[in-house]
Protein backbone atom coordinates (compact mmCIF):
# COMPACT_ATOMS: atom_id res chain seq x y z
CA UNK A 1 0.00 0.00 0.00
CA UNK A 2 1.01 3.60 -0.50
CA UNK A 3 -0.57 7.05 -0.28
CA UNK A 4 -1.82 8.15 -3.72
CA UNK A 5 -3.07 11.69 -3.14
CA UNK A 6 -4.53 14.17 -0.69
CA UNK A 7 -7.63 16.07 -1.81
CA UNK A 8 -8.28 19.65 -0.76
CA UNK A 9 -11.23 21.80 -1.80
CA UNK A 10 -10.33 25.15 -3.31
CA UNK A 11 -12.29 28.32 -4.01
CA UNK A 12 -10.63 29.16 -7.34
CA UNK A 13 -9.04 26.33 -9.31
CA UNK A 14 -6.78 28.43 -11.53
CA UNK A 15 -5.53 30.49 -8.58
CA UNK A 16 -4.63 27.25 -6.77
CA UNK A 17 -2.97 25.74 -9.85
CA UNK A 18 -0.94 28.95 -10.22
CA UNK A 19 0.14 28.77 -6.57
CA UNK A 20 1.12 25.11 -6.53
CA UNK A 21 2.94 25.29 -9.88
CA UNK A 22 4.34 28.84 -9.89
CA UNK A 23 5.05 29.33 -6.19
CA UNK A 24 5.60 25.78 -4.91
CA UNK A 25 7.28 24.47 -8.07
CA UNK A 26 4.96 21.53 -8.68
CA UNK A 27 3.82 20.30 -12.07
CA UNK A 28 0.22 20.24 -13.25
CA UNK A 29 -0.17 16.51 -13.91
CA UNK A 30 -3.75 16.28 -15.16
CA UNK A 31 -7.16 17.92 -14.99
CA UNK A 32 -10.73 16.68 -15.17
CA UNK A 33 -13.90 18.71 -15.62
CA UNK A 34 -17.24 17.17 -14.65
CA UNK A 35 -19.88 19.78 -15.57
CA UNK A 36 -22.80 17.40 -14.97
CA UNK A 37 -21.56 16.80 -11.42
CA UNK A 38 -20.52 20.46 -11.06
CA UNK A 39 -16.87 20.05 -10.12
CA UNK A 40 -13.38 20.22 -11.63
CA UNK A 41 -10.16 18.54 -10.51
CA UNK A 42 -6.48 19.30 -10.97
CA UNK A 43 -3.70 17.01 -9.81
CA UNK A 44 -0.36 18.63 -8.95
CA UNK A 45 2.89 17.16 -7.70
CA UNK A 46 6.65 16.94 -8.00
CA UNK A 47 6.64 13.92 -10.26
CA UNK A 48 4.64 11.18 -11.87
CA UNK A 49 1.74 9.86 -9.79
CA UNK A 50 3.05 6.31 -10.20
CA UNK A 51 6.13 7.28 -8.18
CA UNK A 52 4.80 9.44 -5.38
CA UNK A 53 1.82 11.09 -3.71
CA UNK A 54 0.23 14.17 -5.26
CA UNK A 55 -2.38 16.77 -4.31
CA UNK A 56 -5.85 16.72 -5.82
CA UNK A 57 -7.32 20.23 -6.01
CA UNK A 58 -11.12 20.04 -6.14
CA UNK A 59 -13.23 23.00 -7.22
CA UNK A 60 -16.99 22.65 -6.63
CA UNK A 61 -18.86 24.99 -8.96
CA UNK A 62 -20.14 28.10 -7.21
CA UNK A 63 -18.17 27.64 -3.96
CA UNK A 64 -15.49 30.31 -3.55
CA UNK A 65 -14.23 29.48 -0.05
CA UNK A 66 -14.36 26.86 2.69
CA UNK A 67 -14.12 26.92 6.46
CA UNK A 68 -10.98 24.90 7.12
CA UNK A 69 -12.17 23.51 10.44
CA UNK A 70 -9.98 22.16 13.20
CA UNK A 71 -9.31 18.62 11.96
CA UNK A 72 -6.93 19.16 9.07
CA UNK A 73 -3.37 20.13 9.95
CA UNK A 74 -1.06 20.62 7.00
CA UNK A 75 0.69 19.17 3.96
CA UNK A 76 4.41 18.41 4.45
CA UNK A 77 7.03 18.83 1.73
CA UNK A 78 10.74 17.97 1.94
CA UNK A 79 13.09 20.73 0.78
CA UNK A 80 16.91 20.84 0.71
CA UNK A 81 17.08 24.29 2.35
CA UNK A 82 14.03 25.63 4.21
CA UNK A 83 15.28 29.23 4.42
CA UNK A 84 16.04 29.34 0.68
CA UNK A 85 12.63 27.80 -0.07
CA UNK A 86 10.95 30.51 2.05
CA UNK A 87 12.84 33.22 0.15
CA UNK A 88 11.85 31.74 -3.23
CA UNK A 89 8.21 31.32 -2.16
CA UNK A 90 8.04 34.87 -0.81
CA UNK A 91 9.61 36.27 -4.02
CA UNK A 92 7.00 34.33 -6.03
CA UNK A 93 4.16 35.96 -4.09
CA UNK A 94 3.58 33.23 -1.51
CA UNK A 95 2.93 33.81 2.18
CA UNK A 96 5.46 32.51 4.71
CA UNK A 97 3.74 32.08 8.07
CA UNK A 98 6.69 30.63 10.03
CA UNK A 99 10.26 31.33 9.07
CA UNK A 100 12.76 28.49 8.82
CA UNK A 101 14.11 27.34 12.16
CA UNK A 102 14.34 24.35 14.46
CA UNK A 103 11.16 22.60 15.53
CA UNK A 104 10.39 23.10 19.22
CA UNK A 105 12.29 20.54 21.24
CA UNK A 106 14.31 19.24 18.30
CA UNK A 107 16.88 19.94 15.62
CA UNK A 108 14.85 19.48 12.45
CA UNK A 109 14.56 22.74 10.49
CA UNK A 110 11.00 23.53 9.42
CA UNK A 111 9.01 26.44 8.04
CA UNK A 112 5.37 27.00 7.13
CA UNK A 113 3.73 28.67 4.15
CA UNK A 114 0.07 29.14 3.35
CA UNK A 115 -1.77 28.58 0.08
CA UNK A 116 -4.45 30.98 -1.25
CA UNK A 117 -7.24 29.03 0.48
CA UNK A 118 -5.51 29.08 3.86
CA UNK A 119 -4.08 25.54 3.86
CA UNK A 120 -0.78 25.27 5.70
CA UNK A 121 2.24 23.67 4.03
CA UNK A 122 5.14 22.57 6.22
CA UNK A 123 8.58 22.70 4.64
CA UNK A 124 10.88 20.13 6.27
CA UNK A 125 14.57 20.56 5.58
CA UNK A 126 16.15 17.36 4.27
CA UNK A 127 19.42 17.75 2.42
CA UNK A 128 18.60 14.75 0.18
CA UNK A 129 15.31 16.31 -1.02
Amino acid sequence: MRVLHTMIRVGNLQRSIDFYTGVMGMQLLRTTDRPEQKYSLAFVGYGDESQGAVIELTYNYGVDHYDLGAGFGHIAIAVPDAAAACDRIRQSGGAVTREAGPVKGGNTIIAFVQDPDGYKIELIERRDA
